[in-house]
C-alpha cells in the first residue's frame, strides 16, 4: 500500500490535536479539581450531579426553616414557663390570703393590688412576639393578640412549617387555646345523650329491623344483638372542648381579695391547679415539638453529608490519577512533536537526492 505524503501530514496533524485536545481537559481538570464540568464530560454523572445539587439546596432550606422554628417555638416555651411562675406566685398569695390567722382585710386589699400587677404581667405575656410576629395570635401575628381587657383578637390557626419533603409542623400555640382554654379544634367526645336517629319511646324489638328516618325513604340497619343504649353511648357531641380563663381566674382572686371573701379565695385555689396544668400541658406539648425540629436537623445533617459525599463521587477528580495521566499525556504529546517533525521534514528534493 503507497502511502501518500499528505496521508501522513494529514496523520501526524490529527494525532497532534488528539494528544493536545487531552492534554486541555486534563489540564481543564486539574485547574478546577472537578471530573465533570459539562455534560459531555459523562452525561450519567452529569445528570445525577444536578439532582444531588438541588437536594443539597432543598436540605440547607429546611434547616434554615427549622432553625427559625426553633428559635419561634423555644421562645413560646419560655413564655409559658414566665406564666407558669406568675400562676405559682398567684397561688402562694391566695394560700396566704385564706389563711384569718396571718392576714386581714387590709393585707388582702394589698394582695389584690400584687394580684393585678400579675394580671397584666401575665397580659404581657400573651402578648409576646419575636421579631416581627406575635407569639399567641394564630395567624393573626401582626397585631398583639389580648388587650387589656383579655378579650382575644387572634384566631385559632395553626401556622404550618415543613421540616421535610413530606413532613410539616405547627409552629405556633393560638392564644385562645392555651390563655382561655378554647379548644375549637378539639375532637368531638361521645356523649351520653339520646340518639338523633333512635326515638326514646322506640323499644327493642322496634329498631332490630329497618328503621326509616321521618320523611325520607331511607332506612336505619341495627346490626343484630346490637341495644339502643349502645347507639346512644356512640353518639358524638359537638361541644368542644372547655379549659380555664386564667385571666378570668386571676380577675376572680383579686374580686375575692378585695370583697376580703375568704370562701372566693379558697375556690380560686383548684382554679389555679387547673390553670397551671393547662399551661403546662401546652408547653410540654411544644417540647415535644422542639425535640421534634432537633431530630429533624439530625436527619437532615446526615443527609447533607451523605448527598455531598456522593456528589463528590461523581463529580471531583482523583488528584493522584489526574496527576499522573497528565504526565502521561504530556510525555505522548512530547514523543508525538518529535516524531512528527522526522516524519514531515523530507522535501520533494530531498526524496529525488
Amino acid at each position: 500500500m503507497r502511502i501518500a505524503d499528505k496521508m501522513g501530514y494529514d496523520q501526524v496533524t490529527s494525532n497532534l490535536a488528539k494528544n493536545r485536545s487531552d492534554m486541555s481537559d486534563l489540564q481543564n481538570q486539574a485547574a478546577t479539581q472537578k471530573r465533570v464540568t459539562k455534560p459531555s464530560d459523562d452525561p450519567l454523572a452529569a445528570t445525577r450531579v444536578l439532582q444531588t445539587r438541588t437536594e443539597i439546596s432543598g436540605g440547607q432550606q429546611y434547616l434554615k426553616s427549622i432553625a427559625q422554628a426553633k428559635a419561634f417555638i423555644e421562645y413560646s416555651e419560655q413564655s409559658l414557663g414566665d406564666m407558669s411562675e406568675v400562676l405559682v406566685r398567684a397561688k402562694e398569695l391566695a394560700i396566704a390570703s385564706a389563711n384569718d390567722a396571718s392576714t386581714n382585710s387590709n393585707s388582702r386589699a394589698a394582695t389584690a393590688a400584687e394580684i393585678d400587677q400579675l394580671y397584666q404581667q401575665a397580659i404581657q405575656v400573651g402578648n409576646r412576639k419575636l421579631a416581627d410576629r406575635f407569639l399567641f395570635g394564630g395567624f393573626r401575628t401582626t397585631q398583639a393578640p389580648f388587650d387589656y381587657e383579655a378579650n382575644y383578637r387572634g384566631d385559632t390557626g395553626e401556622i404550618q412549617i415543613s421540616i421535610q419533603k413530606e413532613g410539616s409542623l405547627a409552629l405556633n400555640v393560638p392564644g385562645s387555646r392555651v390563655f382561655l382554654g378554647r379548644d375549637d379544634k378539639a375532637p368531638a367526645t361521645a356523649g351520653s345523650g339520646p340518639s338523633p336517629l333512635v326515638p326514646e319511646s322506640s323499644s327493642e324489638s322496634d329498631v332490630r329491623g329497618p328503621a326509616s328516618l321521618p320523611g325520607t325513604s331511607a332506612s336505619l340497619k341495627i346490626p343484630d344483638g346490637q341495644r339502643p343504649s349502645e347507639i346512644n353511648s356512640q353518639a358524638p357531641s359537638a361541644k368542644p372542648k372547655v379549659g380555664l380563663n386564667i385571666f378570668q381566674v386571676l380577675r376572680d382572686l383579686s374580686t375575692g381579695l378585695k370583697a376580703d371573701d375568704k370562701e372566693a379565695i379558697q375556690e380560686s385555689l383548684d382554679k389555679i391547679d387547673g390553670a397551671v396544668e393547662q399551661v403546662i400541658l401546652e408547653r410540654a406539648k411544644l417540647g415535644a415539638r422542639a425535640s421534634t425540629l432537633n431530630s429533624a436537623t439530625e436527619s437532615l445533617q446526615k443527609e447533607q453529608v451523605d448527598t455531598k459525599a456522593l456528589k463528590s463521587s461523581l463529580e471531583d477528580a482523583d488528584t493522584f490519577e489526574l496527576v499522573s495521566d497528565l504526565n502521561k499525556t504530556e510525555n505522548t504529546l512530547k514523543a508525538s512533536l518529535q516524531t512528527s517533525g522526522k516524519l514531515i521534514q523530507p522535501s520533494l528534493l530531498d526524496f529525488l537526492r
